[in-house]
């Protein structure tokens, strides 16, 4: 899924968004300006995540209260679950924005966020059950979470439907998360395995990833 998730949001992004967006109307100086703006504002917020779950750990040689870890940990649980939130109600007006744009940039870009959600939400939760969740109360959680791109999605259409100048806008910010997080996050775990072995399929599937996207936009 990682391997796949690069090839489509990549593509979706370079192939589909932001030449979309470069075909608007829009100054492509405040354009590249967003680029920029949205690569540093992801960097950012995903040091401020690493900077909040650096914190102590019992037996660490520091001395902190008996149940420690599990305070912490259900705090953290909570952290995710509102980042998440806030992450899907942010997909959600991205999908509105390319749906209105285009709708073959909105069934792509629908599918790029797909691909990077289904192992994201697998890892948020695995971190709830470790924060001391209950597997019925994770899910639930997840899936009220996920709920929340609905909203996205209906306060994106209506809104940008009556501001059409500003989707270019939105769909470069998109196009930034999509590949800050396939070269910062996605391809560094790649990385890892070296071997030739485990090398073939990763080229192999961020290539399908690409057909993909190709396939859904000629298609329609």
């Amino acid at each position: 899924m990682v391997s796949l998730s690069v090839g489509i949001m990549l593509s979706t992004s370079l192939l589909h968004a932001l030449p979309e967006a470069f075909e608007s109307h829009a100054d492509p100086r405040s354009l590249f300006a967003t680029l920029l703006g949205g690569l540093l504002a992801f960097f950012a917020l995903e040091k401020v995540a690493l900077l909040r779950h650096s914190h102590h750990h019992e037996g660490d040689g520091h001395h902190h209260h008996h149940g420690h870890d599990a305070q912490q940990a259900g705090k953290a649980g909570w952290m995710i679950l509102i980042g998440d939130g806030m992450h899907n109600f942010t997909d959600g007006i991205l999908i509105a924005a390319a749906f209105l744009a285009n709708p073959q940039l909105g069934i792509v870009t629908g599918v790029a966020i797909i691909a990077h959600e289904i192992p994201q939400e697998i890892g948020d939760f695995i971190v709830l059950l470790n924060a001391g969740f209950s597997r019925l109360r994770a899910y639930v959680f997840n899936l009220l979470c996920s709920l929340l791109a609905v909203a996205g999605g209906l306060l994106g259409y209506y809104t940008l439907d009556r501001a059409s100048s500003l989707i270019p806008y939105v769909l470069v910010f998109a196009s930034s998360g999509f590949i800050y997080i396939a070269v910062s996050d996605l391809m560094p775990q790649m990385q890892r395995r070296a071997t030739v072995r485990e090398t073939i399929p990763q080229v192999l599937l961020i290539g399908l990833g690409v057909v993909i996207v190709l396939f859904l936009t000629h298609r329609h």
